[in-house]
């Protein structure tokens, strides 16, 4: 069988261009409407994607004057994904910094059992003062101590997982035996930032583990991925970037000890489709047209750590912006933007108006063979194994990538016309991973 495109449809409320919501087509309300992402979740399944995605933060996004602000919590909302869709896998965001490992263990599982093996967690440590101010903290932890507790947590959480042997229930009636208890392994788990005694109180799930997605592109980021993560999301602007970027973490995979092949890397596209060239010019500059440069301008400063009266709309960057060792959070994000200002010379108001559709993320307008093209390219040259698709408008920007784009890249032979597996795993060509506890054994007693 071929190499295929992986493909995740990243859903945000009205589209991920921030004026989306200020078009006549959108419901400004959309956020709060689970009816809406159940449409949009049965889009992304008529497209056989590998799964949907919804980002997440324990702190209210940005200014409430700019764009529709107020989510659901993911985990809740992908639990009524689940009840209206079959085969898409179902990703949340969920934060190492301001969660516990045996709650999170708990609705992760739960999550899977729901949909029959289709959930995933994008582990993400959570940046910004802002967040640790709602958990009794009066200073975000330092970048390198938010990825040391990440880890710990995710091994702790994967001990909570490997609890449960698959085999546990025995439902013998007669007997009156439910379950074998020595087929049960408490985390016992004692460390630096957790402690957890006991078993998770359900069984393994049908995946066994959710599909383990991370986010962070800064060398902590690339560590943690390399040792656990499945699925990457990145932002990347050039194809000689995203190059980079793959054979970067490719290799600092292959240096832990795991087949790259486990790793799948999905940098973000935001398509901005038309029939022809002009007429996706067109609704790019209709998109720009409704951006409030204000807003942005007191975003950009806020990331660039200067005051807004330095960053002059009809100017370039300053020139004596922070370098990247001296920034403790959404360091590679920084650097993107930072490098994007430089490298085109940008005016604040230029780099506004490219950020507005997806915040760093590569942005494309053209036709559907255009943005299949580009595709195309990024996959067969060592830049991706998949992309993250980021609609600027929805429901239109996700239907119209499905209707147009979709179809060219399986006429290609790039992607499946159907699906032939179960579980997220399944669809992202990776096996269901055996238990801790029962290989531990198996390996003691062939010693």
């Amino acid at each position: 069988m071929t190499r295929q495109l992986h493909l995740n449809a990243f859903l945000m409320g009205t589209g991920h261009h921030e004026a989306s919501w200020r078009l006549p087509e959108s419901d400004p309300t959309a956020t709060t409407d689970v009816a809406h992402f159940q449409r949009l979740a049965q889009i992304a399944e008529r497209g056989t994607f590998d799964s949907l995605f919804l980002a997440d933060g324990p702190v209210m996004f940005g200014n409430v004057a700019q764009r529709p602000s107020g989510v659901i919590e993911p985990l809740t909302l992908l639990t009524a994904l689940a009840l209206v869709t079959e085969h898409v896998g179902l990703i949340a965001t969920a934060s190492t910094s301001y969660n516990s490992p045996y709650n999170l263990a708990r609705r992760f599982s739960a999550l899977d059992h729901v949909s029959n093996g289709r959930a995933g967690w994008n582990i993400v440590t959570t940046a910004g003062v802002e967040a640790a101010r709602n958990f009794g903290v009066d200073e975000q932890p330092l970048h390198a101590e938010r990825y040391a507790r990440a880890a710990e947590f995710i091994d702790v959480t994967l001990k909570l997982w490997d609890s449960w042997e698959d085999d546990v229930v025995v439902a013998d009636k007669g007997a009156g035996v439910w379950g074998d208890n020595s087929k049960i392994h408490p985390a016992a788990h004692e460390g630096k930032y957790f402690s957890v005694a006991g078993a998770l109180n359900s069984p393994r799930s049908p995946q066994a583990y959710p599909l383990l997605v991370q986010a962070g592109s800064s060398d902590d980021g690339k560590d943690l991925a390399a040792r656990y993560a499945e699925a990457v999301f990145t932002a990347q602007q050039t194809l000689g970037d995203a190059q980079a970027f793959y054979h970067d973490l490719k290799s600092r995979t292959r240096r832990v000890g795991r087949d790259t092949d486990t790793i799948k890397i999905l940098p973000g596209i935001v398509p901005i489709i038309g029939s022809t060239v002009a007429e996706a010019k067109e609704r790019e500059a209709e998109l720009e047209a409704n951006i409030v440069h204000e807003h942005g301008q007191r975003m950009l400063a806020g990331l660039l750590r200067v005051p807004v009266a330095e960053l002059d709309l009809d100017s370039e960057l300053p020139a004596d912006l922070p370098a990247e060792s001296e920034i403790e959070d959404f360091k590679s994000r920084y650097s993107l933007i930072v490098e994007l200002g430089r490298r085109e010379h940008l005016t604040v108001r230029q780099l506004i108006g490219r950020l507005g559709g997806g915040r760093g993320h590569f942005t494309q307008a053209g036709t559907p063979e255009q943005i299949a093209d580009t595709i195309e390219e990024w996959f067969t040259n060592g830049a991706a194994d998949g992309f993250n698709i980021m609609p600027p408008l929805l429901p239109s920007g996700l239907e119209l990538f499905v209707e147009h784009v979709v179809p060219l890249l399986r006429s290609r032979g790039l992607f499946r016309r159907e699906y032939t597996g179960a579980t997220l795993r399944d669809h992202y060509g990776l096996a269901r991973p055996e238990n801790r506890n029962v290989r531990e054994y198996a390996e003691a007693v062939s010693r």
